[in-house]
Protein backbone atom coordinates (compact mmCIF):
# COMPACT_ATOMS: atom_id res chain seq x y z
CA UNK A 1 0.00 0.00 0.00
CA UNK A 2 2.65 2.64 0.81
CA UNK A 3 4.71 1.54 -2.43
CA UNK A 4 1.24 2.06 -4.32
CA UNK A 5 1.33 5.78 -2.40
CA UNK A 6 4.37 6.88 -3.25
CA UNK A 7 4.23 5.33 -7.53
CA UNK A 8 1.26 7.61 -7.08
CA UNK A 9 2.46 10.57 -5.32
CA UNK A 10 5.77 10.74 -7.87
CA UNK A 11 4.05 11.83 -10.95
CA UNK A 12 5.59 14.67 -11.36
CA UNK A 13 4.52 18.19 -12.45
CA UNK A 14 3.62 20.94 -9.50
CA UNK A 15 4.10 19.90 -6.50
CA UNK A 16 -0.14 20.63 -4.66
CA UNK A 17 -0.52 23.57 -2.96
CA UNK A 18 -1.11 23.62 0.85
CA UNK A 19 -3.81 26.03 0.90
CA UNK A 20 -5.18 26.43 -2.69
CA UNK A 21 -7.43 28.92 -3.78
CA UNK A 22 -10.66 27.55 -4.70
CA UNK A 23 -13.42 29.93 -4.34
CA UNK A 24 -13.86 32.07 -7.34
CA UNK A 25 -16.30 35.77 -7.31
CA UNK A 26 -16.78 37.88 -10.38
CA UNK A 27 -18.09 41.45 -10.10
CA UNK A 28 -18.24 43.57 -13.11
CA UNK A 29 -17.07 47.72 -13.53
CA UNK A 30 -18.28 50.38 -15.74
CA UNK A 31 -15.31 52.10 -17.51
CA UNK A 32 -15.12 54.80 -15.07
CA UNK A 33 -14.50 51.98 -12.40
CA UNK A 34 -12.71 50.04 -14.57
CA UNK A 35 -9.99 52.78 -15.26
CA UNK A 36 -9.57 53.88 -11.71
CA UNK A 37 -9.26 50.44 -10.92
CA UNK A 38 -6.29 49.79 -13.24
CA UNK A 39 -4.62 52.91 -11.92
CA UNK A 40 -5.01 51.97 -8.33
CA UNK A 41 -3.81 48.27 -9.51
CA UNK A 42 -0.55 50.03 -11.72
CA UNK A 43 0.22 52.34 -8.20
CA UNK A 44 0.15 49.64 -6.42
CA UNK A 45 3.03 47.29 -7.50
CA UNK A 46 0.86 44.46 -6.67
CA UNK A 47 2.02 40.90 -8.59
CA UNK A 48 -1.61 40.45 -9.90
CA UNK A 49 -5.23 41.90 -9.78
CA UNK A 50 -5.91 38.94 -7.45
CA UNK A 51 -3.67 39.75 -4.93
CA UNK A 52 -4.62 43.96 -5.26
CA UNK A 53 -8.14 42.91 -4.82
CA UNK A 54 -7.60 40.23 -2.10
CA UNK A 55 -5.07 42.93 -0.10
CA UNK A 56 -7.64 45.39 -0.25
CA UNK A 57 -10.53 43.39 0.83
CA UNK A 58 -8.61 42.39 4.23
CA UNK A 59 -7.30 45.50 4.66
CA UNK A 60 -3.62 44.59 3.94
CA UNK A 61 -1.00 47.09 3.48
CA UNK A 62 -0.63 48.06 -0.36
CA UNK A 63 2.27 49.06 -1.44
CA UNK A 64 2.38 52.26 -4.03
CA UNK A 65 5.33 53.31 -5.86
CA UNK A 66 5.59 56.41 -7.59
CA UNK A 67 8.37 57.04 -9.87
CA UNK A 68 9.14 60.66 -11.08
CA UNK A 69 10.92 60.73 -14.87
CA UNK A 70 11.94 63.92 -14.65
CA UNK A 71 13.77 63.26 -11.29
CA UNK A 72 15.68 60.13 -13.07
CA UNK A 73 16.23 62.17 -15.87
CA UNK A 74 17.79 64.87 -14.16
CA UNK A 75 19.79 62.05 -12.03
CA UNK A 76 21.06 60.81 -15.26
CA UNK A 77 22.11 64.06 -16.84
CA UNK A 78 23.79 64.72 -13.72
CA UNK A 79 25.51 61.80 -13.07
CA UNK A 80 27.13 61.70 -16.43
CA UNK A 81 28.35 65.48 -16.32
CA UNK A 82 29.75 64.58 -13.04
CA UNK A 83 31.45 61.68 -14.96
CA UNK A 84 32.67 64.15 -17.38
CA UNK A 85 33.99 66.54 -14.60
CA UNK A 86 36.25 63.58 -13.66
CA UNK A 87 37.51 63.62 -17.16
CA UNK A 88 38.64 66.93 -17.41
CA UNK A 89 40.35 66.24 -13.78
CA UNK A 90 42.34 63.67 -15.44
CA UNK A 91 43.02 65.58 -17.95
CA UNK A 92 43.87 68.20 -16.36
CA UNK A 93 46.35 66.77 -14.74
CA UNK A 94 48.14 65.03 -18.12
CA UNK A 95 48.30 68.36 -19.74
CA UNK A 96 49.89 69.86 -16.82
CA UNK A 97 52.58 67.00 -16.81
CA UNK A 98 52.66 67.44 -21.11
CA UNK A 99 53.25 71.11 -20.86
CA UNK A 100 56.35 71.31 -18.68
CA UNK A 101 57.82 67.88 -20.39
CA UNK A 102 57.39 69.69 -23.94
CA UNK A 103 57.95 73.34 -23.26
CA UNK A 104 60.35 75.43 -21.39
CA UNK A 105 59.11 76.96 -18.22
CA UNK A 106 58.04 80.53 -18.98
CA UNK A 107 56.04 79.13 -21.80
CA UNK A 108 54.24 76.39 -19.85
CA UNK A 109 53.48 78.93 -17.33
CA UNK A 110 52.21 81.19 -20.15
CA UNK A 111 49.28 77.91 -21.10
CA UNK A 112 49.31 77.35 -17.95
CA UNK A 113 47.49 80.88 -16.43
CA UNK A 114 44.86 80.27 -19.43
CA UNK A 115 44.03 76.75 -18.08
CA UNK A 116 43.72 78.15 -14.71
CA UNK A 117 41.24 80.67 -16.50
CA UNK A 118 39.10 77.92 -18.02
CA UNK A 119 39.78 76.20 -14.64
CA UNK A 120 38.25 78.72 -12.63
CA UNK A 121 35.19 79.31 -15.44
CA UNK A 122 34.79 75.49 -14.78
CA UNK A 123 34.58 75.58 -10.78
CA UNK A 124 31.69 78.31 -11.38
CA UNK A 125 29.48 76.08 -13.35
CA UNK A 126 30.16 73.25 -11.01
CA UNK A 127 29.03 75.72 -8.04
CA UNK A 128 25.98 77.02 -10.16
CA UNK A 129 25.09 73.20 -10.78
CA UNK A 130 25.35 72.20 -7.20
CA UNK A 131 22.46 74.95 -6.44
CA UNK A 132 20.22 74.30 -8.69
CA UNK A 133 20.68 70.34 -7.80
CA UNK A 134 19.88 71.86 -4.07
CA UNK A 135 16.97 73.73 -5.71
CA UNK A 136 15.63 70.93 -7.76
CA UNK A 137 15.50 68.37 -4.76
CA UNK A 138 13.72 71.03 -2.28
CA UNK A 139 10.71 71.64 -5.03
CA UNK A 140 10.71 68.17 -6.41
CA UNK A 141 11.80 65.62 -4.15
CA UNK A 142 10.34 65.30 -0.88
CA UNK A 143 11.37 62.49 1.30
CA UNK A 144 8.65 62.89 3.49
CA UNK A 145 6.39 61.74 0.63
CA UNK A 146 4.19 64.81 0.84
CA UNK A 147 3.10 66.96 -1.74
Amino acid sequence: MSEQQKKKHNKGGRNPKENPSIHRYVFRLTDEENAKFLSLFEASGAGNKAQFVTSLLFSKPVKRVKVDMAAMDYYTRLTTLFGQFRAVGVNYNQVVKILYRNFSEKKAAAYLFKLEKQTAELATICRAIMELTREFEAKHLNKSGER
